[in-house]
Parts: C-alpha cells; sequence; structure tokens
C-alpha cells in the first residue's frame, strides 16, 4: 500500500475512520472488532479514533475501548498508529456538545490514554472549537501535551485556515495534521487542503464519500470513472483524493469489512489526468 507521512512517520495512504461502528447503528462488537482486522490485513496501519465516538455519555469512549481491544492480541510485527481527538462530548439522548477548556483536555488525554492502553498517544487532535474557550488556550493544552510527552504529535479538526496557522504558530510549527471534512460534495475545505499541501501539514479528511445521506453524490462522473477501472465509485472518490496533494490521507469509515477493504485497494488506482480533471468538474 502507498505510504504517506504523519510528522515524521510513514502511515498508510489510506486510514480507517472508527467512527461508523460505534456511533448510532452500529454493528456488534464481533463485527466490529472484524472490521477492524480487515483493515489491518489490508495493509491499512493508520487508524482515527475519538473518545466521543459512542452511542452517548453512557458509553463515552467506546471506539477508543473497542480498537484497543481489537489490537490486543495481533502480532507484534504489526505497526498500527492510532489517532484520537478530544473536545467533544456526548450529551444523554445521544447529542453532541462541546468543551475547549485546558483543564477539560488534559483529563481527556489522560483518559485516552488509558482506554486505548499506551502510554503516549501517537496523534492527539483537538476535535473542534469551543466557542467559549479562546482557541489560544486549547492549542496551548495540545502545546503542553506535547512538551511532557503524553503525546507524540498534535492535530486540529474542523479548523478554517487562520485557525491552522493560528494552532501552528502556538505550537512552533508543530502542528502534524488537520482534519476537516472533504468529499465530493462537500469542497468547500480545499483552502484547508491547500494551506496544509503549503505547510507539508497531513491532511485528513473525514466523511470522504459525504456520509449516508450524500451517498448518491458518488454517482455520475465518480461511479463513471470506476467503472471504466472495474472499480468502486468509492475507491474512484479516494484514487481522486489521494492525486491532490502528498499530505492527503483519506479516513473512510466503516462498519463492514468488504467495505475497507473496499477502501483500501484505492492506493492502487491510477487516475489519468482527463479522469482527474472531469472529477474536479
Amino acid at each position: 500500500m502507498q505510504k504517506r507521512r504523519i510528522g515524521e512517520v510513514e502511515v498508510s495512504a489510506i486510514g480507517l475512520g472508527g467512527m461508523p461502528v460505534s456511533i448510532e447503528g452500529r454493528p456488534d462488537r464481533a463485527q466490529g472488532i472484524e472490521t477492524i482486522h480487515a483493515a489491518l490485513d489490508a495493509g491499512v496501519t493508520f487508524i482515527d479514533t475519538a473518545d466521543a465516538y459512542s452511542l452517548d455519555d453512557s458509553d463515552f469512549g467506546h471506539n477508543e475501548e473497542l480498537i484497543a481491544e481489537a489490537l490486543r492480541g495481533r502480532s507484534a510485527s504489526d505497526e498500527v498508529f492510532v489517532a484520537t481527538k478530544g473536545g467533544h462530548t456526548r450529551l444523554p439522548g445521544g447529542g453532541w456538545g462541546l468543551d475547549g477548556r485546558p483543564e477539560y483536555l488534559r483529563r481527556a488525554v489522560d483518559d485516552s490514554l488509558r482506554r486505548l492502553g499506551v502510554d503516549q498517544i501517537f496523534l492527539y487532535q483537538f476535535h473542534r472549537p469551543d466557542p467559549k474557550t479562546p482557541i489560544a488556550e486549547s492549542v496551548g493544552a495540545l502545546k503542553e501535551l506535547l512538551d511532557n510527552g503524553k503525546i507524540r504529535y498534535a492535530g486540529v479538526s474542523n479548523f478554517n485556515p487562520d485557525e491552522i496557522v493560528q494552532a501552528n504558530d502556538i505550537l512552533g510549527g508543530r502542528l502534524a495534521a488537520v482534519q476537516n471534512q472533504f468529499s465530493p460534495s462537500f469542497r468547500s475545505s480545499e483552502p484547508e487542503l491547500e494551506l496544509c499541501d503549503k505547510l507539508g501539514i497531513a491532511f485528513l479528511p473525514w466523511s470522504p464519500f459525504g456520509g449516508i445521506s450524500k451517498a448518491g453524490a458518488l454517482a455520475g462522473p465518480f461511479k463513471e470513472v470506476g467503472d471504466a477501472h472495474g472499480v468502486s465509485a468509492h475507491q474512484a472518490c479516494l484514487a481522486w483524493m489521494l492525486a491532490k496533494s502528498e499530505v492527503v490521507v483519506p479516513i473512510p469509515g466503516a462498519s463492514r469489512p468488504a467495505s475497507i477493504r473496499d477502501s483500501a485497494a484505492a492506493t492502487h488506482l491510477e487516475l489519468t489526468e482527463d479522469e482527474l480533471t472531469r472529477l474536479d468538474g
């Protein structure tokens, strides 16, 4: 499988987004673990999760615990890099909240370390700006966590270009990743992608297929290009993203082994310049 870099570390060019196996509509635990194992068997070495990937506040941390369980018992030669996020909260009934206070993020990191069963988190990302807390304070907490070694790399999610520049400055040029929504039906984060390309920061598109409600967006040219190569529209979509920049590492979610196997195969698909131009249209 192709490789890309997060910081100084090479990871698979396609990652696995863990959210679908933990939120509403999730599969049973056995299928969730089977899906993670299928990703590893397909050559995926990068898994993205978050403490808030759960049904609600009653099983907060579900996805981190599931990933830790799936990784236990795998061969010691399997080098897997797990990224997680903090700053989102879950409410009774399944709602989402925000908490970007430094003291909250410090506690969240300690809880994530415990759930993942590691001494250092590979990549820790501030999940989303909290209007009640200045970004400088939230990102300042990430700087402390970098400096004290609890996290290896720091990232941000759902940041605009000005916020990305601010975060990178606060971190002393050590911002390693930006995770923003990007898909055929959601291209407004092109400026963030271009900035990451310029700065050499990994760009992790979340919901790269547009989400369940936007599944139809992969009809038309993406399906036609996929058909021409004998592959799915999803593979054509991921190959299009990978061609945009060497910093792009898509993280498609999956709740079935077949889905992540199909996504992982996109790293073998080479699109022509004409095809890329058509998909850009």
